[in-house]
């Protein structure tokens, strides 16, 4: 996979993904540590990301909104509690996120992810993240 100075920002970036879909989530872990970054999980789970949130180093994550029968917001919420940067990657409507989350990113399925690195990390060589 080919770096746009976009994707560079993954780099050396440990990246939690919350994804139900095996294929996608995969996908997007193989494309993360092709540009550079460690990938943690991916889990498909809220108490499984809540137990890698506090177990590991995390610079930033991508949640996909519905997980079977469970909503990503507690994974949110922890997130946003300790300033970890994340983003809703998710192929449903947006107005299915709850108000308090309208200042978050929202990519929708398939994901991008040079859209992802800036929603995240800030445009490269430039300002802050998205939310």
């Amino acid at each position: 996979m080919e770096k746009s100075n976009q994707t560079r920002l993954f780099s050396g970036k440990r990246i939690l993904i919350v994804e139900d879909e095996y294929f996608l989530a995969d996908e997007t872990r193989r494309k993360l540590e092709d540009l550079g970054a460690i990938v943690v999980g991916p889990t498909s789970n809220v108490s499984r990301a809540l137990d890698l949130i506090n177990r590991e180093h995390i610079d930033a994550a991508i949640l996909d909104v519905y997980l079977g029968d469970q909503l990503v917001f507690a994974v949110a919420d922890e997130l946003e509690a300790r300033d970890i940067n994340f983003v809703f990657a998710t192929g449903y409507d947006p107005s299915h996120i709850p108000v308090r989350y309208k200042g978050f990113a929202l990519c929708e399925k398939p994901t991008e992810l040079e859209n992802i690195a800036v929603a995240l990390f800030g445009p490269a060589g430039g300002s802050e993240p998205l939310h």
